[in-house]
């Protein structure tokens, strides 16, 4: 008879990610996966993960957890909270990335649309950042990675006010988990090459230098979480982006986003 893998010695370390179906969270599994982490994968398509957990075992000899969920949903967010929690399978690293953009501006949308997102951009990472942490602590060890965006230094829609709450969010978490062995790094990508432009109707834009390569960006976030950054920003030209958008009189950015747009996002 197999033995209950809640009750066997733990040999490897064991990681969630959100939004782990596709792009950056699909390449946070894969490399996590790579480097001998066991997975819990938490996404809405169930058929997705189920054959990304089936690619990672064959790949990498590593156990994976398929636990679909649609984040805006409190009832499925408990349950992934309730797995953070459980002290019998605890997880060392969380991955919050799940996300999307809006195709419309704020006051074209529903508000029930709005709601949705903001559940999944904020709201899921607070309740899941809480429920990882405080195992994390107890255990003296861990690390969160909260995916942020660039777009959240400037002042662009929803999407935008919520990846800047979601990195002041992450630096106040890093304060306080100061000494206690346990980490908390906000991602902040600029534009990416990944599935998430076409999912959200945003066609690619500007010149190629301007995006990033997902496994490359993955690869130095782990790097940055490794060394206890607190905000990591990958990739020359999004380092230079920040620090001058952190200097920059907000009266000016504002100006320069007046123009009609689609709302877009940088991740």
């Amino acid at each position: 008879m197999p033995a209950d893998p809640t009750t066997t010695t733990r040999t490897r370390p064991t990681a969630l990610v959100t939004g782990a179906s596709a792009g950056i969270g699909r390449e946070f599994a894969r490399q996590l996966g790579a480097t001998q982490h066991d997975l819990v994968l938490v996404a809405r398509d169930a058929a997705r993960l189920e054959a990304l957990a089936t690619d990672l075992r064959r790949d990498h000899a590593v156990e994976v957890e398929v636990l679909p969920a649609d984040l805006s949903d409190r009832g499925a967010l408990q349950r992934v909270a309730d797995r953070l929690a459980d002290p019998g399978r605890p997880v060392d690293l969380l991955v919050n990335n799940a996300g999307y953009g809006l195709k419309r501006r704020f006051l074209r949308n529903t508000v029930a649309v709005e709601e949705a997102a903001f559940d999944v951009l904020t709201r899921a990472v607070l309740v899941l950042s809480h429920a990882g942490a405080m195992g994390m602590v107890e255990r003296g060890h861990g690390a969160i990675v909260n995916v942020s965006s660039v777009a959240g230094y400037i002042a662009s829609g929803t999407y935008s006010a919520a990846k800047s709450w979601a990195t002041v969010f992450t630096e106040g978490l890093a304060v306080e988990l100061a000494g206690t062995g346990v980490t908390a790094t906000a991602l902040c990508p600029g534009f990416t090459n990944t599935e998430f432009q076409q999912r959200a109707g945003i066609s690619k834009l500007g010149p190629d230098f301007i995006w990033l390569d997902a496994s490359r960006l993955v690869g130095d976030c782990l790097a940055d979480v490794a060394k206890g950054r607190v905000v990591s920003v990958p990739g020359w030209q999004y380092k230079t982006a920040v620090g001058l958008l952190r200097v920059l009189p907000r009266p000016l950015l504002r100006r320069g986003l007046r123009a009609p747009r689609r709302q877009a996002s940088a991740r």
